[in-house]
């Protein structure tokens, strides 16, 4: 994530200049949680440019996500009385969404683009995944994890098959050409699963558990379907795992935490040794998303902030404040397209 010249506040994207809109738009970073409000922010200053009001239904913000291309803003969360999944165009500078997902009957936990932007998925406490249009916003297919609620959610990078987990412990995979469940995991009975990632290269897939343990499992590909091979587990954490997330580069995997810190731990040889911890959030850490080049992560908590962290070093380089409540949702994309 190298610094780019900034958007000055009141100024975000507003340009007449192709090239400084280019810059401005080359970092978008977002955070949300509690207090109804979705903020931008300069990544290297720090300022909040940009403020989305959300209606006061809206009890929390679960997830964000960022459109490949950087010119939609999606968020999942919980509402009264409506399910909550909004769209907005970032460049518009617009606070109406141009598109709502309707169809969920429960919160909104999972969320993220198709690496063309062309779908959207999701999961929800009201135990089913489904795949929306983003041109039409309907729902193309729905996967039910029967009896219990949907956790996370994420898409492999062959963009073929989606990796969903829930409430009683259970990882699935959904074949999207074939329509059906393909595989399913359970490495430990009736304890929650909170947090799955795959890696980009579609090698590995890691799970998080309320236990605080990490199970990893080595995808083999084979003439029919993969295989998935359990590698290892280990404990993380001695209070739940609230996100785990590969990096980019796959070198790292970051966990994070109820017990207020974020763990770095190297994938080098599938060993998983700690690399780092990372100290200073004051209370849960609810969220994280990777820099592109894998070299900084960003993170949001309960103390209402967002932090930074140099993975150099396991340093705050920036904080985000302005949040009154709990921060529990951060999306970033510095993918650098040109």
């Amino acid at each position: 994530m190298p610094p780019a010249a900034h958007a000055q506040p009141g100024q975000a994207y507003a340009s007449d200049s192709p090239s400084q809109q280019a810059a401005e738009m080359s970092v978008v970073l977002c955070t949300a949680g509690y207090d109804h409000t979705i903020r931008f922010w300069e990544a290297w200053s720090g300022i909040c440019y940009r403020q989305i009001p959300l209606q006061p239904q809206w009890k929390q913000v679960n997830r964000l996500a960022i459109s490949p291309d950087k010119m939609y803003l999606a968020a999942a969360g919980n509402a009264v009385g409506n399910t909550a999944v909004r769209i907005w165009d970032i460049p518009s500078l617009s606070n109406t969404p141009v598109m709502t997902l309707d169809g969920h009957t429960g919160n909104v936990t999972a969320l993220q683009y198709s690496a063309q932007g062309k779908w959207i998925v999701t999961g929800s406490e009201d135990g089913t995944v489904k795949v929306w249009d983003t041109r039409t916003g309907q729902v193309q297919r729905t996967y039910k994890h029967e009896g219990t609620m949907v956790n996370d959610v994420v898409i492999h990078p062959n963009q073929g098959e989606l990796i969903s987990c829930d409430q009683v412990g259970s990882v699935k995979i959904w074949d999207l050409g074939e329509n059906t469940c393909t595989h399913e995991l359970v490495p430990a009975e009736d304890v929650p699963i909170r947090s799955v990632s795959i890696a980009s290269d579609g090698g590995t897939l890691v799970a998080g558990n309320n236990l605080g343990t990490v199970f990893v499992w080595r995808i083999q590909s084979g003439s029919e379907t993969p295989s998935l091979v359990p590698v290892t587990s280990f404990l993380a954490h001695s209070k739940y795992i609230t996100r785990c997330l590969l990096s980019p580069d796959t070198r790292f995997l970051a966990t994070c935490s109820a017990d207020t810190t974020v763990k770095l731990w190297s994938t080098k040889d599938y060993e998983y040794t700690l690399d780092r911890t990372l100290e200073g959030h004051q209370r849960w850490v609810w969220d994280a998303a990777f820099s592109a080049d894998s070299a900084y992560l960003v993170t949001a908590s309960s103390d209402h902030a967002a932090r930074l962290w140099d993975l150099a070093t396991g340093e705050t380089v920036r904080q985000y404040e302005g949040h009154h409540r709990a921060a529990t949702s951060v999306a970033l994309n510095d993918i650098n397209l040109t």
